[in-house]
């Protein structure tokens, strides 16, 4: 079964990739055997990123235990895990000159843990190799396999992203492999167990769902104490995934960011081409300035003296 090609309007219209720091960044992840969610998920931000030598790398192979009706990436059994694949990546930070980085991978539901050791040791190789370099991990939702986030919170990354993707009842629909609450959960737990991990999620729109849903969702989001929210365009890969239900309008972006942003999220990102890792370096300076101005008017607000020891605590990373 196909579906219909809806076409692009103006406003997320995007250039080929054809710069020369696009090609340098295509040849290094050759070089070291990594995959990126940019190639694999069809990323329209990849030309724009690539040149500034900014990737997202896609650890545990480029093939997903599961089939979401939205994504690109190819499905099928699991590659085996790459052993060297934690030094290949924390090369390609050295090599970038990386001062963030994003993680993420496929599913892997085969694995008993989920992937969560590769994750843990991609960190540990970072940490090693890269230690300037901050760390964002996207990660799958690790159903079904206890332990597993309780591994990769402890390897300390500084930001938890798990992306929640669309609005509950479209679960079925668009993600039938997961579970909405499950994902909710797995991100509050990031806080109970770390609070001074950053966490993040984000969303599409454009497949079906209503205002007032993004907006339970939101509510849904802060009831997790989430620090970050995301919200782009759905997209249609090919013909053969879910067909985009509505191109929705910068104004109504610019709308939801504002709610968002009235619900307390520390940092929103709201446009039609964001996506859970684009400009995530700037993101992470925003995040982590908006935690300390958070900080200073709750102490000033108490009358109270400004506690340094706590500041450095929830925003380790303050002074560079």
């Amino acid at each position: 079964m196909t579906n219909k090609y809806q076409r692009k309007p103006d406003w997320i219209r995007v250039k080929a990739p054809v710069s020369k720091g696009y090609q340098e960044t295509v040849k290094m992840m050759r070089d070291l055997n990594l995959n990126t969610v940019c190639e694999e998920a069809a990323c329209p931000n990849i030309g724009e990123c690539w040149e500034k030598k900014h990737a997202t790398v896609m650890i545990l192979g480029d093939t997903c235990t599961r089939a979401c009706r939205f994504c690109n990436i190819k499905t099928g059994k699991g590659n085996p895990v790459d052993l060297m694949e934690p030094d290949n990546v924390a090369i390609a930070a050295g090599k970038m000159g990386l001062k963030h980085i994003v993680i993420t991978s496929v599913d892997r539901d085969d694995l008993p843990d989920g992937g969560a050791d590769q994750f843990v040791k991609v960190i540990q190789k970072l940490r090693e190799h890269a230690p300037n370099t901050t760390i964002e991990i996207l990660t799958p939702d690790f159903r079904n396999k206890p332990g597993a986030l309780e591994k990769v919170v402890a390897a300390k990354p500084d930001v938890f992203n798990h992306n929640l993707e669309t609005v509950p009842r479209l679960y079925n629909h668009i993600r039938p492999g997961a579970r909405y609450f499950h994902s909710m959960r797995l991100l509050d737990l990031v806080k109970q167990i770390d609070p001074t991990i950053f966490t993040k999620s984000g969303i599409m729109v454009g497949l079906g769902e209503s205002e007032d849903e993004v907006m339970q969702v939101m509510n849904d989001m802060r009831s997790a104490d989430i620090d970050f929210i995301t919200i782009g365009q759905y997209l249609q890969p090919t013909k053969k995934h879910v067909a985009v239900a509505d191109f929705i309008t910068p104004q109504q972006f610019d709308k939801y960011a504002a709610r968002a942003k009235s619900k307390g999220f520390l940092h929103v990102a709201s446009s039609p081409l964001t996506r859970s890792s684009f400009h995530a370096g700037e993101d992470f300076d925003q995040l982590k300035a908006a935690r300390a101005e958070k900080l200073l008017k709750a102490q000033a607000k108490l009358d109270a003296p400004i506690d340094i020891a706590e500041m450095a605590r929830l925003n380790p990373l303050n002074e560079e």
